[in-house]
């Protein structure tokens, strides 16, 4: 339980300072949040994104395979991901409506 906690965390700060810093550099408020999803299939699957092109029903269908069989503290995990980039995107926004220009 106590390793769940700590991932959480992980999770939510990794990703809030990756939100944070993408939103700084290329000044788009939800661009993290929009690319979050791409960002969970890669690291989901284990197939290189030419199979999708090349292949795309086999790897439609090892997605969705690998998308049933998330266990409970994954999905956990993978929704603090998101909130994170969610938080980044408000406190971009807070910070810009405060005069931080470089933000």
């Amino acid at each position: 339980m106590v390793q769940l906690l700590v991932m959480i965390i992980l999770y939510f700060v990794m990703f809030f300072g990756i939100a944070f810093i993408v939103n700084m550099l290329m000044r788009k408020t939800w661009l993290m949040a929009y690319l979050y999803p791409f960002i969970l299939i890669i690291m989901i699957d284990n197939l290189a994104t030419w199979e999708y092109i090349v292949r795309p029903g086999q790897a439609f269908s090892a997605l969705g395979t690998k998308l049933v069989n998330l266990t409970g503290f994954d999905i956990i995990l993978f929704v603090f991901g998101f909130l994170g980039t969610i938080t980044a995107g408000y406190v971009m926004k807070l910070l810009r409506k405060n005069g931080y220009q470089m933000f």
